[in-house]
């Protein structure tokens, strides 16, 4: 089988390093691929990710079995579309299914459709009518916009100036460019944030375990919002016990409306979940893997994830074909200086081949490239350095340690990550569950 990675996150990484794993895979092509997605059966090829032409012609050149479209951009764009068009499998949902992730106004009418618990929202393309809004609700408010902002495009505003500042940015200044044509006020949540993710072919969703990401920036949550500094699996607020009922409730419904709206949903359908006391909430919907939820998450998977997706693809996915290790896994974002904002690019990277030696550790590469064969930053995220343990406090001592054994200067990552989990463990212990 050869396979199409589209895609050059710590994601596309994973994807690689787990496809590589089955033995049905003999080539992998990653467009445009990292300094870490090259080697062994894999392949850099110089097509953008959102170079739909360009990746049809890729992949019927090359013979291609199976294209993964890692980002969600080339999904919104229409990829899935394009290489049915020529009848390449393609892992992922069509454009129009994508908007669960491209426009957050249509998820929201999505869940509102079928039923799916979630914030209250009122959705506005015009700026003085949103911020008429934020001065009638006079308190906290979740202030987005509506297209795809990579992550950062959401401000938990705790006042009104707070919201009025957001939007005017969003809206106004267009610091999202279009995505910020629509914004989205929500009511604010409180509670326990996790992801839930579904493997899909178009009718049946097999839930992967649950996962739970750190946006911030900072150790204890604090700082801007990121594309991700880190996550583990499984995430305690939610246990494997609890998975079936939460498909049930947040994914389940929204396949049969897509479905039924003529547009079967195949790929990863995620659920950004917040645990409220008055029960669990859809945030958001994601139509891919999380970065870097995909780490530890495929860090875990014993299945073969080619065949899997093949599955999905024609309409056959089998629940026994996803097995996980009961190991928890836990990956730390290393960022460079300055992210979310400006930072440099072209930093040496070391210490990798001694992290990577650690038994169960992987370091995955983000942004970077290579420079006369040694590896240097090429983005804000640069690695995700990721550890299986026995349980969460293990996974998270075999990172951290593997984690100072890389030096890169001018770069920083959260010292904490894990440790909502471990807190949340030790309750429960101490109550006797």
């Amino acid at each position: 089988m050869r396979i199409l990675v589209i895609g050059s996150g710590g994601r596309e990484h994973a994807l690689v390093w787990k496809l590589g794993q089955s033995p049905q895979v003999d080539a992998i092509l990653v467009a445009p691929g990292n300094g870490g997605t090259e080697g062994g059966k894999a392949k850099n090829v110089a097509v953008a990710a959102d170079d739909i032409k360009g990746l049809v012609a890729l992949a019927k050149s090359e013979r291609i079995d199976l294209v993964v479209p890692g980002p969600e951009l080339p999904l919104t764009l229409g990829i899935t579309d394009a290489m049915h068009g020529e009848n390449i499998p393609c892992f992922g949902p069509d454009a129009w299914a994508a908007q669960l992730e491209g426009s957050k106004a249509f998820a929201k009418d999505v869940m509102k459709r079928s039923g799916v618990p979630t914030a209250a929202c009122a959705v506005f393309s015009d700026q003085a009518e949103a911020e008429a809004y934020v001065r009638e609700k006079a308190g906290p408010l979740v202030v987005k916009a509506d297209g795809l902002a990579a992550g950062k495009g959401v401000v938990v505003a705790k006042g009104i100036d707070e919201a009025l500042t957001a939007v005017r940015e969003i809206m106004g200044d267009k610091a999202f460019g279009k995505a910020g044509d629509r914004v989205l006020l929500e009511e604010c949540l409180i509670g326990e944030e996790v992801s839930l993710l579904c493997l899909c072919d178009g009718t049946h969703a097999v839930p992967l375990p649950s996962a739970q990401d750190h946006k911030a920036a900072l150790d204890g949550d604090r700082g801007p919002n990121t594309g991700g500094m880190g996550a583990y699996s499984p995430a305690p607020i939610l246990p494997d016990e609890r998975l079936e009922e939460m498909t049930d409730l947040t994914v389940r419904p929204v396949l049969r409306l897509m479905a039924d709206s003529g547009h079967p949903f195949v790929g990863v359908l995620y659920a950004g979940l917040m645990m409220t006391e008055k029960g669990p909430r859809v945030l958001e919907y994601n139509v891919r893997f999380g970065d870097p939820e995909c780490q530890p998450l495929l860090s875990r998977l014993e299945g073969d994830l080619a065949q899997i997706m093949l599955d999905c693809v024609k309409g056959g996915l089998q629940p026994s074909a996803v097995r996980c290790t009961r190991e928890t896994a836990l990956g730390i974002v290393l960022a460079a200086e300055g992210y979310p904002g400006t930072y440099k690019k072209g930093l040496p990277i070391s210490g990798l081949e001694k992290a990577n030696s650690l038994p169960g550790v992987t370091a995955f590469h983000s942004g970077t490239k290579l420079t006369g064969g040694k590896p240097v930053s090429n983005g804000g995220r640069v690695l995700c350095v990721t550890a299986l343990g026995q349980d969460l406090a293990q996974a998270q001592k075999k990172a951290y340690e593997a984690m100072r054994l890389i030096d890169m200067p001018d770069s920083y990552y959260r010292h904490d990550i894990g440790e909502k989990g471990i807190r949340r463990l030790a309750a429960m212990r101490k109550k006797g569950k």
